[in-house]
């Protein structure tokens, strides 16, 4: 698994909301550390649970898919999903606008939530995480900078390497992976009885995020924006 370090790809503006975003999840999980055993009941009752939002019992079931965007099951799920965000989603807030962004990056994470809850709809599993709503930051990135460079590192057998990589390669590599592993879960039923990676919601975030930035950007964009 290759791990994006930084790019080089410079910003216009400052990414106010990119670094709110990251503020804010990381405060929310400061404070799921600080409850200690109620965090079971918080996972719970903020996360999204597909049974629960398959019957609709109220408007409430459907405000996990916003609330569960904002918490991580632990320092690894939450440093990487950060590390993507602040590597990715400065260029894409950039290129969107402030106020865009964050709505595009709502509407990935719950895309990825309708993914994952299509995937697997008796699951009684409750599902965190940003990773849906990063993978569509990278779906909009590979569409507007394919060939921005991505410090990387890279694992070589037992060596670990350094290298200068093409955005697309970086990203495409990361989605090939998610295919693989959505499907294989499925295919070993570990995906429907464990919990785990909601992999399902990593390609339906990115998907929705490729997609979105092709409908209504790709054609306004000049060819100067690719590099």
């Amino acid at each position: 698994m290759v791990l994006p370090l930084r790019d080089e790809n410079p910003t216009k503006t400052f990414p106010i909301f990119t670094g709110l975003l990251i503020f804010i999840n990381i405060a929310i999980f400061l404070y799921e550390i600080s409850i200690g055993n109620n965090l079971t009941q918080f996972i719970m009752e903020y996360g999204l649970i597909p049974a629960d939002i398959g019957n609709l019992q109220s408007m409430y079931s459907l405000s996990p898919f916003i609330s569960s965007i904002f918490i991580h099951g632990g320092f690894l799920h939450v440093a990487f999903n950060m590390l993507y965000l602040w590597i990715f989603g400065n260029n894409i807030e950039d290129y969107l606008g402030h106020f865009k962004f964050i709505l595009f990056y709502l509407f990935c994470g719950i895309c990825g939530s309708v993914a994952h809850i299509l995937s697997n709809p008796l699951s009684q599993i409750p599902t965190i995480g940003a990773s849906g709503a990063i993978a569509g930051v990278l779906g909009a990135y590979i569409i507007l900078f394919p060939k921005a460079r991505i410090i990387t590192l890279v694992p070589l057998f037992i060596f670990i390497q350094i290298m200068n990589l093409p955005a697309f390669l970086v990203i495409g590599l990361w989605f090939i992976l998610q295919i693989f592993s959505g499907f294989a879960s499925i295919t070993s039923g570990v995906y429907q009885n464990t919990g785990g990676t909601a992999w399902f919601a990593h390609i339906g975030g990115f998907l929705a995020g490729l997609s979105f930035i092709i409908a209504f950007y790709r054609k306004k964009m000049p060819r100067s924006r690719f590099h």
